[in-house]
């Protein structure tokens, strides 16, 4: 694009906070915009710049200061307002200088400064909430914005405030793979993918080794295992699966979990909304631990429609034990083809445009491009 052409496009200004939760459905917005022609530019704070690696490289990033009272000591806890108070301002400056068409948020603290100044500056916002329960940053925001974009429906909303479902979207990696060939375990290699998060991993190194190490010879002898595990449970995590016989790939962080869905017979993994759209837009079989420690139970409420549809099985963190795990481990692996209708079943409540249509949701809110 010519820079006369690009000085023209609209801009969009894309703000997420420092997860993965967020930052994948925001990544999946940019991608999606910058086909289309828009600028981005990505709002967050440093810890969230982080995670905006898989961001396009036409994406600027634009690092804001924000504050969560939930770290830190007193006087950390103090100084959260005039940090955020500060990120407002730097972010209202910004946009004074280059005005954005639309602002959406994608939750998290790091998402509060870009948001409040499209406010005070009565841009086109938007939010998206990808949980069945708004998080905090989302409820402050839910009636100063001018679409609530739902990932996970039913979403429980303030009262008065309508809820727009588009689905949690997924970035271009994993919409490669959608509706990808299920292979059915059998006699032969399987592969079990156990993902859980950066708060969520422990319970799973603690739990999931043991599980498939009792598995009967016939399934254990099969095992493949990929698993996510804090950096201080990686030793412990590998010396478990090296005893039981059973290879395994442990890591802190996979950087080709879209690759690895696809060629999985079972996926095991706490129910984070991004997690568990890849897993609907692949079409996976999965066993789902929410997050006990989720202080909305939103976890539990994303889980919901894949257990309806017969495509999961939930265990609470509170019977999440090694002998229940093998026990449902043992139920899907040993039988082909009720394995394959819980993919097919996943794949039903996938959706792959859902990029698509919270682009198109934005470009409503910005309304025709300026001459």
């Amino acid at each position: 694009m010519a820079q006369g052409q690009a000085s023209k496009a609209p801009l969009a200004v894309i703000a997420a906070g420092g997860t993965g939760g967020h930052m994948f459905p925001a990544q999946a917005l940019a991608e999606e915009l910058l086909g289309r022609g828009w600028r981005v530019v990505l709002s967050t704070d440093a810890r969230g710049a982080r995670y905006a690696d898989g961001f396009p490289d036409g994406v600027e990033r634009r690092i804001v200061s924000s504050a969560t009272f939930a770290r830190g000591g007193f006087v950390a806890k103090l100084l959260v307002p005039f940090r955020i108070l500060g990120g407002i301002i730097s972010a209202s400056a910004a946009m004074a200088s280059d005005r954005p068409a639309v602002v959406a948020g994608f939750g998290g603290y790091p998402s509060i400064p870009a948001l409040g100044a499209a406010w005070i500056l009565r841009i086109p916002r938007l939010i998206h909430e990808q949980n069945g329960v708004l998080g905090r940053v989302n409820q402050l925001f839910a009636r100063r914005v001018s679409a609530v974009a739902c990932g996970t429906w039913p979403t429980t909303l303030p009262s008065g405030v309508e809820g727009i479902h588009t689905g949690n979207p997924v970035r271009g990696s994993v919409r490669e793979r959608a509706a990808a060939p299920y292979i059915a375990p059998g006699d032969y290699p399987m592969s079990v993918v156990v993902v859980g998060g950066s708060q969520g991993a422990r319970i799973l190194s603690d739990v999931v080794p043991a599980a498939l190490a009792a598995l009967p010879d016939t399934l254990r002898g099969h095992l493949r295992i990929a698993q996510q595990a804090r950096p201080e449970d990686l030793e412990r995590v590998a010396a478990r699966y090296a005893a039981a016989g059973i290879p395994a790939e442990v890591a802190p962080f996979f950087d080709d979990v879209p690759r690895r869905f696809s060629e999985a017979q079972l996926v095991i993994s706490r129910a984070g909304a991004s997690t568990l759209a890849d897993l609907t837009v692949i079409g996976r079989p999965s066993i789902l631990v929410p997050l006990a420690a989720a202080i909305r139970d939103e976890q539990t409420a994303n889980a919901r429609g894949l257990v309806e549809a017969q495509a999961a099985v939930l265990i609470p963190e509170s019977r999440f034990t090694p002998e229940a795990l093998a026990e449902q481990v043992t139920l899907i692996l040993s039988n082909p083809d009720g394995a394959a209708r819980m993919a097919r079943s996943a794949t039903e409540l996938g959706l792959p445009q859902s990029a698509h249509q919270l682009a198109d949701l934005a470009e409503r809110l910005a309304g025709p491009p300026t001459a």
